[in-house]
């Protein structure tokens, strides 16, 4: 085997940025200059977990190996399943591998103290089979841990190039709900999972707690050739109580008039919050109770004017895009989340916020049809 880390960098596809250090090179869903200013640490683990990254490659290698360190958050005391690569050859998907090495750690809800454990590198092969000249290689990083890849290697005499797209760009923002850790392999995330369906290639900016209509992102859309953009939005405000009405509508109508600088008549579908039933009349913010399950905390009549709560959220939005149709955008359309996932899924969402893994591959079954479709917003 012989190292082609540069020409796999080369092959990486739906990362915005990468930094390097002596570890290697971590691959990020966001601006480097953005992220830089915000100097946040809870985004920057988020941007570097690679849900819908991959490496898209012609070669005629019969194996692959890459080292990568693994790094997963973990609540204190619990167990991980080990993070699971996906490998793609000539369309066909093959067998999910499973990586056991990675770094943990352990965030406590109770305290919001993080502590860290030891990590080592993993290495995780992937077995093409003979070679029969050149085939079209996908490895889909996987959506859990933030990963820093060390070295990709080949087997010796084997070439490696960049793969044409395989579809027009998709770009996909939003929240945790479309990061999809508890998806059970790369490729069954919902927005992956569509993607692959519609024959799009994906970029998804779906950051865990990040979807706070920041104006970099909203910069970085606006810069990518995307041919569909959807925009899953609304959750995230109400879990941080980061923004009220006041300043929620100039946010979401900011971020799509900086889109649209770039993309005046790109179909933008915005979807708005899947159920949350702590969540639905009671304003956030929203915190991980000693069970496991979410929950919004109390807070005086008098400090609750103008706070959202999930069911106004969908109201504000649709109002907002139906005003911007009004006013001539009728390339804009609205989804309401509860289509998507909605209170008769509540079975599927064990911590009342995040679905697992049934319940993404339902919200993929719903979206295509509304995206995708012959009637829908990007039909």
């Amino acid at each position: 085997m012989h190292s082609v880390l540069d020409r796999a960098l080369d092959c990486v596809v739906g990362a915005l940025g990468k930094t390097t250090d002596p570890t290697g090179v971590t691959l990020h869903r966001s601006p480097d200059s953005g992220r830089a200013r915000l100097a946040d640490r809870a985004f920057d683990f988020n941007s570097a977990v690679p849900s819908g990254v991959r490496l898209e490659m012609l070669t005629d290698a019969t194996d692959v190996e890459l080292d990568a360190l693994l790094t997963v958050v973990l609540p204190l005391g619990m167990p991980s399943a080990g993070s699971v690569f996906d490998l793609v050859v000539d369309g066909e998907l093959r067998e999910p591998v499973v990586a056991r090495e990675y770094g943990r750690v352990y965030f406590d809800p109770a305290t919001g103290s993080l502590e860290s454990g030891p990590a080592e590198p993993a290495t995780v092969r992937f077995r093409l089979g003979p070679r029969a000249g050149e085939r079209r290689v996908e490895i889909w990083l996987p959506v859990t841990p933030a990963l820093t890849l060390i070295d990709v290697r080949v087997t010796d005499g084997a070439s490696v190039r960049p793969a044409p797209a395989n579809g027009p760009l998709w770009v996909h923002y939003g929240s945790s709900i479309s990061q999809c850790s508890d998806a059970d392999r790369p490729t069954s995330t919902w927005p992956a999972a569509v993607a692959r369906s519609a024959g799009r290639s994906l970029v998804n900016l779906g950051l865990g707690g990040q979807c706070q209509l920041d104006p970099f992102m909203a910069r970085a859309i606006r810069d990518l050739p995307a041919s569909a953009i959807s925009l899953e939005l609304g959750i995230n405000v109400h879990n941080a109580d980061s923004m009220r009405e006041r300043a929620f509508v100039p946010a979401f109508h900011g971020f799509l008039d900086t889109i649209r600088d770039g993309h005046p008549r790109t179909p933008v579908l915005v979807v708005s919050p899947i159920v949350c039933p702590a969540a639905e009349q009671r304003p956030g913010p929203t915190l991980l109770g000693p069970d496991g399950k979410v929950r919004t905390v109390d807070r005086p009549a008098e400090l609750a004017f103008g706070a959202l709560t999930l069911t106004r959220i969908r109201e504000v939005l649709s109002e907002h895009v139906e005003q911007r149709r009004k006013d001539g955008d009728d390339r804009l359309r609205l989804v309401d989340g509860t289509t998507l996932f909605g209170p008769d899924d509540v079975a599927d969402l064990p911590d009342g916020l995040h679905p697992n893994a049934a319940g993404y591959a339902r919200m993929a079954e719903r979206f295509l049809p509304l995206s995708f479709g012959r009637a829908g917003a990007f039909g």
